[in-house]
């Protein structure tokens, strides 16, 4: 049965169609743990039938069934809806509508558990990016205590850590499993019921049930304001190209659901969570891409993220948690998670880097020297971990591996525990140094040096910087260049220094990163759009020549929209306009086949084997970069950059466009505290303050 997600912030449910909550992986979650392992209706001891249901709104959903058919209810008597609303807790509306001439009794049951697992431990048992052969038995559902006076189920963690209060605004019975209601309904009657989920934890206070009903009408009112504010703040888009129209409107409201408040509430404002379901929360490298493509959005989430990832930069060598001084923050955990597993987790070799990138197009996009002076010892000690501690053994590059048992194999953005692979399918030995990560940092190096020129007027960091950049170029081409296969360069360095020779996606994000030396380019691009690597949809993570290749395997030959998006954008560094454009058109072709909502990740099956890209089975959706690609990709298409030096928004679009772009105006665009408009007509790009 098909999974469905309902979200606000960090605080989400899964459930199946029918809106039940009965899989063990389904749960209402918040704060890392989950409060409601089972919300499961029947009529008459069997489900309901389903009718249609769906999202009405990110935080909202309906559920049209009928009646299952039984001794006393014959088939379709029953009319069953149900209305979900999730924002700090759940609001459950079920209505039975008889649709007969005569008179129903009927016996409804509401199951109702908690079980108060941490989120990493329910992951687990999910396919995708667990392991259920080998999961630890996740803890036994509580036993509910009914509370007369509040009519309500109580549900304790044995831990101590919180509650979940579960109050019905009709009495029924209660039992061991939940609550029974008999229920006679007059020809054409409506029986009707509220429950409402209030969630006592991690500094949520328990609420009696009338104060609980006035919450969730603020609660309401809230989400839809801050839904409202949200759209009015990013551009609009109108485009004749209906997978451009739909997909980047899709993309905003992503965007809108995967916003939540800092994971101290420290103020610093909202910045988008990594992804549904297993990942609402901080990630510093998820976060920072995200931020990164959204620039066409106004600096808000960027500025959020940079203050945020700040404030959580370690500042001690902590080897439990792979810190060290200086590193960007790799995952956040708070209350029952944090306490089993980590509260922060530093293992990722990238987010550093790309954080100073962040930085810097933040920077480019308004000229905000404040914030760049603000940020000056972060951004030093960001800089003193690529060079002391990420270049582990002094030879220029950054390497990773592990220091605690429970981090992470991989370190970097494909950190499945196969993703790092010879050519012959043998697997590479940490220490690793992979390839994309030198890229960042030589760009973060260049960026970094032109703030310190300009804005710090610290001429020696510059110049230092820039030799430094200037030095890591060379050593790159020379350790990482390939001469097989047509040219390319390797995944990584292996421990031994040892190229890993195998042909992937990677090398489209050293495009991005300027990196790769001119003459080196035409290599690069061949690669990225031959057979091997371009499945005819987007480029694939892995090529099919690889012997790890799989369509199927997660970092090993499917297809990523985020990590197009960056190959995109480092095609239209060097105007490689026809490669970028290509990868503009299938990426939004293929969003037109998963309901105009781009997935993380969809199989790397060949085109010309299946007339529409396969989907991923557990990709989660929404998904922060995913929905980030879409709008970097509208950026891209139209050339949209910024010139800080002159405080304008221009385009370096080519002149003739293909004429599969149609029309387009991007209305309301922000950059340098000023508005702007971009038209796209007749093949021609123009850009103009509103």
């Amino acid at each position: 049965m098909a999974q469905q997600t309902i979200l606000e912030g960090s605080t989400f449910c899964i459930c199946d169609e029918l809106g039940d909550v009965r899989e063990t992986t389904h749960g209402l979650f918040a704060d890392d743990t989950r409060f409601l392992s089972r919300l499961a209706l029947k009529i008459d001891g069997k489900r309901p039938l389903l009718l249609s249901s769906g999202s009405v709104e990110y935080f909202s959903a309906a559920y049209f069934l009928r009646n299952p058919l039984t001794d006393g209810l014959p088939l379709d008597s029953l009319l069953v809806k149900r209305e979900r609303f999730v924002g700090d807790g759940m609001q459950d509306h079920i209505e039975l509508t008889n649709e007969t001439t005569e008179r129903l009794r009927l016996r409804l049951d509401l199951e109702v558990a908690a079980d108060f697992a941490d989120i990493i431990s329910v992951k687990e048992w999910d396919f995708s990016l667990g392991d259920p052969k080998h999961a630890n038995p996740l803890p036994d559902p509580v036993g509910a205590v009914y509370d007369e006076k509040r009519n309500q189920l109580l549900l304790s963690d044995p831990q101590g850590y919180g509650r979940t209060q579960v109050i019905f605004s009709e009495r029924g019975a209660p039992n061991a499993a939940g609550m029974r209601y008999e229920i006679t309904l007059e020809p054409r009657e409506t029986w009707s019921m509220r429950i409402d989920v209030g969630l006592d934890g991690d500094g949520r206070p328990e609420r009696e049930p009338h104060v609980v009903e006035r919450h969730f009408g603020e609660e309401r009112e809230r989400v839809a304001d801050s839904v409202a504010a949200w759209q009015l703040r990013v551009p609009q888009v109108r485009a004749s190209w209906n997978e451009l129209r739909q997909t980047f409107g899709q993309s905003v409201n992503d965007l809108a659901a995967l916003r939540m408040r800092t994971a101290d509430d420290a103020g610093h404002g909202k910045l988008p969570a990594a992804g549904m379901p297993w990942f609402m929360t901080v990630f510093g490298r998820d976060t920072v891409i995200t931020c990164l493509q959204t620039m066409l959005f106004g600096p808000e989430l960027a500025r959020s993220a940079l203050r945020e990832l700040a404030a959580l930069q370690a500042k001690d060598v902590d080897p439990s948690r792979d810190a060290e001084p200086g590193k960007i923050v790799h995952e956040v955990r708070r209350g029952k998670c944090a306490e089993r597993w980590f509260d922060r987790y530093y293992g990722t070799a990238d987010a550093t880097p790309l954080f100073l990138v962040l930085l810097s197009e933040t920077w480019r996009w308004t000229d905000d020297s404040e914030l760049v002076h603000e940020l000056r010892e972060p951004a030093l000690a960001a800089l003193r971990w690529i060079d002391e501690f990420g270049d582990r053994d002094g030879d220029g590059f950054v390497e990773y591996a592990r220091a605690t048992e429970r981090g992470l194999d991989n370190q970097s953005w494909k950190d499945s525990g196969d993703s790092q692979r010879f050519h012959d399918g043998r697997f590479a030995q940490v220490p690793i140094a992979p390839c994309e990560v030198q890229g960042y940092v030589y760009d973060a190096k260049r960026r970094m040096a032109e703030i310190a020129r300009e804005v710090w007027r610290d001429n020696a960091l510059s110049k230092k910087l820039e030799d430094d950049a200037d030095r890591l170029r060379a050593r790159f081409d020379e350790a990482y260049w390939v001469d097989e296969r047509g040219g390319y360069y390797a995944l990584a360095l292996d421990a031994d220094k040892q190229r890993v020779d195998s042909l992937c996606s990677n090398i489209g994000h050293l495009l991005w990163s300027g990196i790769v030396p001119p003459a080196r380019v035409p290599a690069i691009v061949d690669a990225l759009m031959g057979d091997d690597l371009w499945s005819g949809w987007g480029v694939r993570t892995m090529s099919q020549s690889s012997a790890a290749y799989s369509p199927l395997s997660y970092h090993n030959g499917t297809v990523w929209p985020h990590d197009n998006s960056l190959i995109a954008w480092g095609l239209a560094r060097h105007a490689r306009w026809p490669e970028a454009h290509r990868i503009v058109h299938s990426m939004l072709d293929a969003a037109g086949t998963f309901g105009y909502q781009l997935p993380e990740v969809f199989a790397g099956i060949s085109r010309a084997d299946s007339p529409f890209p396969i989907a991923y089975p557990t990709a989660a959706r929404p998904q922060a970069w995913a929905a980030g690609t879409p709008v970097l990709l509208t950026q891209l298409l139209l050339g949209i950059q910024p010139d800080r030096r002159r405080g304008v928004i221009e385009s370096v679009a080519p002149l003739e466009l293909p004429a599969w772009t149609g029309d387009v105006r991007l209305s309301g665009l922000r950059a340098f505290g000023k508005v702007w408009d971009v038209r796209l007509e007749n093949g021609d790009v123009t850009v103009c303050e509103a």
